[in-house]
């Protein structure tokens, strides 16, 4: 099962991202932009979990998400991968608020699903909401400053999510969700 933790905005925040980048989508038809219901903040891909091990990752990250507060997220300006937005193949959002709380919770819960026996990768967590993707790199230039003044306001996010992810036209489903407390 192809897994991943993640924090999903609130529907006033997805109102501002959607507003912000409707006009950018007609002038950018060869990006593929995430749709509306699946913008998320990535806390933790796992990829392919073996069925045997589903039930430990579920019993790890539930116990860590219990031992972390709600957070005061919003998302400003934008970034892309790889850095260089001139050669860039996905362009995001940026978190704002509480990101040392933030990256606190992504740690744990690498660390919970490691002692769940399921390795993880071992690169830097670099909070994001990604807007849009490229097959190849791109320049994202005139993107990031069309969203220079992109913000949103700031929400709580109360609710770490653990989503199956289907690909071809990928295709999301909660498999559980914990209450930050």
């Amino acid at each position: 099962m192809r897994l991943f933790a993640a924090l999903f905005p609130p529907d006033p925040v997805r109102d501002r991202i959607g507003a912000a980048t409707a006009p950018l989508r007609a002038r950018r038809p060869g990006l593929t932009w995430a749709q509306p219901h699946k913008w998320h903040l990535t806390l933790l891909f796992l990829g392919e979990v073996p069925d045997p091990a589903v039930a430990a990752v579920r019993e790890g990250l539930a116990a860590e998400a219990a031992r972390h507060r709600p957070l005061r997220l919003g998302l400003r300006g934008t970034g892309s991968f790889p850095a260089d937005p001139g050669r860039a193949r996905v362009l995001w959002a940026d978190v704002t608020g509480d990101t040392a709380a933030l990256h606190a919770l992504a740690d744990g819960l690498r660390s919970a699903v490691r002692a769940a026996g399921v390795p993880v990768e071992d690169r830097a967590y670099t909070p994001h909401l990604t807007l849009a993707r490229s097959t190849s790199t791109t320049d994202l230039t005139a993107l990031h400053e069309d969203l220079a003044g992109f913000a949103t306001a700031e929400w709580t996010a109360d609710r770490v999510e653990l989503v199956h992810s289907r690909l071809g036209a990928p295709r999301y489903a909660t498999v559980a969700t914990w209450h930050l407390t």
